[in-house]
């Protein structure tokens, strides 16, 4: 792209040394300033990725992939679906449930809980709810007994201890001589549970499938099956062929639309706080517009004897640009290297600064995931190096342009 005179210049004004030490002091702080937005830039994104992951972890511990409902909310026959499902592609692990809204009384408290039934042999072939009990296992509720597992928040919201007796009310309503009364179940609290997230840990609980049908009056029927998916990213196209391979008897749906506005959210936070640490790296970069314009007015006569000699504008601003872009390519090099570095060892440099200053960021009992998670994306690291040297280039082109309207007249008539 440029010819070898321009990019010999060029290269040796990066290394020569300034009549103006005020000149090498901006150069070197351009260089930086581009350096640190790239490696805040990467940082960030990395943290924003792997929070992103943590999530998406935690919430696919306890939503399945995918979900196979029947009509008004209800699942019949659901043994033959399960023995036609087993032939299906994609599908990893299966298992039936019941979920409705209930009200849950202990003492003086009372809260509105989703009541999810669950057949706790087969529960842990699509959630992970069975390893995140604190309290009793999973596998302790028996059908008939009347136990009920509770999320962390929940069971301390309720001040209920493992043993304890609450009360579950159904929407579902008995007549009897008195009038309307709606139907009251005593459980025993079997166990706790804490997934991380606070929308399970406060807002649901868990019993046996069959108490749950009994509950709800579902007799022998279930709300739907949850399935678990090899591959969780391709669950909308796997449910849409699965869709319609059971002829429209039932619906199919996956995780993404269940939660569709949370990570909406999430991507929109991380394009904002792109676009606004992108904004540190231009200031930087067109730091490099004063570099060069100190420079062309140090340089000023050696432009002119450069255009007495033959050398064209053209030539002239090649010069500069091949100047800018070396600063530009110096800083983004190692704004990358820094960013690398931080964002794969975020989660060891965070805790050690903490035991150093004694203090805790991110506190357990405030905050649900109390690590700064690091996620590094390259093709995130590809965008933000790409973009930083465009930004580098793009802030050369003014001074190398005012470089070659110099007038050697002008300038050589008092040399």
């Amino acid at each position: 792209m440029f010819k070898p005179l321009s990019l010999n210049i060029g290269l040796r004004y990066t290394r020569a040394k300034r009549r103006t030490q005020f000149i090498s002091f901006i150069t070197l702080t351009s260089v930086l300033g581009i350096a640190l937005g790239v490696t805040a830039l990467i940082t960030v994104l990395s943290v924003m990725n792997g929070f992103e992951a943590e999530l998406r972890h935690r919430i696919l511990g306890m939503t399945a992939h995918a979900t196979v409902t029947g009509n008004g909310n209800q699942l019949r026959n659901w043994p033959a679906l399960k023995e036609q499902l087993k032939d299906q592609p994609h599908i990893e692990g299966m298992a039936p449930f019941v979920r409705g809204q209930v009200m849950i009384n202990a003492g003086r408290r009372v809260s509105g809980t989703l009541l999810r039934g669950v057949v706790p042999e087969q529960e842990s072939a699509v959630s992970e709810v069975g390893d995140k009990m604190q309290q009793g296992a999973l596998t302790d509720l028996k059908a008939g007994k009347y136990q009920i597992v509770l999320g962390a928040e929940l069971a301390t919201f309720l001040s209920a201890q493992v043993g304890d007796k609450i009360t579950v009310i159904s929407p579902q309503v008995n007549s009897t001589p008195a009038g309307i009364i709606p139907r009251l179940r005593r459980f025993t609290v079997s166990g706790i549970f804490k997934v991380g997230m606070y929308e399970y840990d406060r807002n649901m609980a868990i019993i046996h499938i069959e108490d749950a049908a009994k509950l709800f009056r579902l007799d022998n029927n279930v709300t739907g099956m949850r399935l678990k998916l090899d591959d969780l990213f391709n669950a909308p196209e796997i449910t849409h062929k699965l869709g319609r391979k059971l002829a429209g008897r039932y619906y199919v749906s996956d995780w993404t639309k269940a939660h569709s506005n949370f990570f909406q959210a999430i991507k929109t936070e991380k394009r904002v706080m792109f676009i606004i640490l992108l904004l540190i790296v231009a200031v930087a970069a067109f730091n490099i517009v004063s570099t060069l314009v100190m420079v062309v007015t140090d340089k000023r006569g050696d432009i002119a004897i450069l255009k007495t000699q033959g050398l064209t504008p053209m030539a002239v601003m090649r010069i500069f640009i091949v100047l800018g872009a070396t600063i530009g390519l110096i800083g983004t090099a190692l704004g990358v290297a820094g960013g690398v570095l931080l964002a794969l060892n975020v989660e060891t440099i965070v805790p050690a600064i903490e035991r150093f200053f004694e203090v805790n960021f991110m506190a357990a009992d405030v905050y649900y995931i109390s690590s700064l998670p690091s996620k590094l994306v390259w093709a995130d690291v590809y965008a933000i190096a790409i973009i930083a040297f465009l930004l580098s280039l793009l802030a050369t082109l003014y001074p190398a342009w005012q470089a070659s309207r110099v007038n050697p007249a002008e300038v050589l008539r008092y040399e």
